[in-house]
């Protein structure tokens, strides 16, 4: 059973920097799909950037450009590079992991249903 655990957030000022890391442990990222994702309050889970086992990266419009989604594999982490920060940037930060071994049929890899196995989220929150 994979486990995510999430670092690396914080308060930052509107303009600023963040790096999020995820540490998978019980496997390797060589088989997943790995997405970041978003949610406040009263919202729902929202896709904020995800990265295929064939190296396709997605960022909805909000966040492209700012933001940028990388593995290591040697680590088995990911990390969500996160620049230019906004208030509306502010939220719990997910990371996400969906096992692609045998998969013959393509995903929606924004789409938070798809994913299998999830952190337990990092705070984030953007304020002067």
């Amino acid at each position: 059973q994979l486990q995510l655990v999430e670092s690396g957030g914080g308060l930052v000022q509107p303009g600023g920097s963040l790096k999020l890391s995820c540490a998978v442990s019980g496997g390797s990222l060589e088989h997943y799909g790995i997405g970041w994702f978003r949610q406040v309050p009263g919202e729902e889970r929202e896709g904020v950037s995800c990265l295929t086992t064939n190296g396709i990266t997605y960022y909805p419009r909000p966040v492209k450009g700012r933001f940028t989604v990388s593995k290591d594999a040697v680590t088995s982490t990911t990390y969500l590079q996160m620049n230019d920060l906004k208030a509306e940037d502010t939220g719990v930060y997910y990371c996400a992991l969906v096992d692609r071994r045998g998969a013959t049929t393509s995903y929606v890899c924004w789409e938070p249903d798809e994913y299998d196995f999830w952190g337990h989220g990092t705070q984030v929150t953007v304020s002067a």
